[in-house]
């Protein structure tokens, strides 16, 4: 991997681990659905020009992803942040959803795996259990279970996005945000007394943290990780971006007051552990050449 790319992969990290970050200084004035329609609406007003029209027979997977990748997953990991005592915990337990897809590939798509990963997608998991007795997340319960959620939902998308064909990566996340917005919106305005009247009333700070969500996290980082996804296979760019959670573990210590205990250390080692050795265990299948066959 060339040095461009290598420090492509470091401002993904930096985007994506800033976000936690922005989004923990939005979610104080704005709500969790409301932050995260504004979010979704303001990508799709930047990508709108540049989307095309997907293939015949391809809407019911896009609609599918939509409601995945954009609706459920922000509203359930925007509202765990809102409820966290910190940012540490949501940013590591949101990789969860690493092994998630190895188990719905596994379910899904019929693809097997050996024991190596099966023993990371258990300490994985194993590793939540430990970081969930953690004080600061044993006292918000409801924020760990919000988070594994967007997780399971992240997962089905990416079984989703595997599956989607004839549309490239700019329309796949125009459409994603255009199709996620709307019923945000509309569940924000239902279940959110107060949103539009919390956002006329956000300050400066509120409305940074939105356009950094959405222009820095999700159309640079994402625009960045598309980029490199078409010049090296993915298996070879995901143990890189564990880095991007150890990045919002330090900013949430050094400017959201974070205080990790040895429960969450141990647990998020767990939880990044397993999550580097899948990478990896992908990485060696990707690299395997098939067997040659008989004549």
């Amino acid at each position: 991997m060339s040095s461009r790319d290598l420090f492509y992969l470091l401002v993904i990290c930096i985007a994506w681990a800033g976000s936690f970050l922005a989004s923990g200084y939005g979610l104080q004035q704005i709500p969790p659905m409301m932050f995260a329609a504004l979010r979704l609406g303001l990508l799709a007003l930047v990508l709108i020009p540049f989307i095309k029209r997907p293939p015949a027979g391809q809407w019911p997977l896009l609609l599918a992803l939509g409601l995945c990748n954009g609706t459920l997953n922000f509203a359930l990991s925007l509202w765990s942040i809102r409820l966290a005592g910190d940012l540490s915990s949501p940013a590591i337990i949101q990789q969860c959803y690493v092994p998630m897809s190895a188990l719905l590939a596994w379910l899904l798509l019929g693809e097997r795996f050996g024991w190596r990963t099966a023993l990371a997608i258990g300490v994985s998991f194993a590793g939540v259990l430990v970081l969930g007795f953690d004080p600061i997340v044993l006292d918000r319960p409801l924020s760990l279970a919000l988070m594994l959620g967007s997780g399971f939902v992240l997962a089905l998308g990416t079984i989703v996005t595997r599956k989607l064909q004839g549309l490239d990566a700019i329309s796949a996340q125009g459409w994603t945000a255009a199709i996620g917005v709307l019923p945000l919106l509309f569940a924000s305005l239902i279940f959110e007394p107060g949103a539009t009247t919390a956002v006329v009333r956000a300050d400066a700070w509120a409305w940074v943290s939105v356009v950094y969500a959405s222009l820095i996290s999700s159309l640079l980082g994402y625009g960045l990780y598309y980029v490199l996804v078409q010049r090296h296979p993915v298996a070879q760019i995901t143990p890189y971006l564990l880095l991007s959670p150890v990045l919002a573990v330090g900013l949430g210590i050094a400017f959201w007051g974070d205080r990790p205990g040895p429960k969450l250390l141990i647990g998020g080692a767990m939880v990044l552990g397993g999550v580097l050795l899948i990478a990896l265990r992908t990485r060696a299948k990707a690299r395997t050449p098939a067997p040659a066959k008989e004549i």
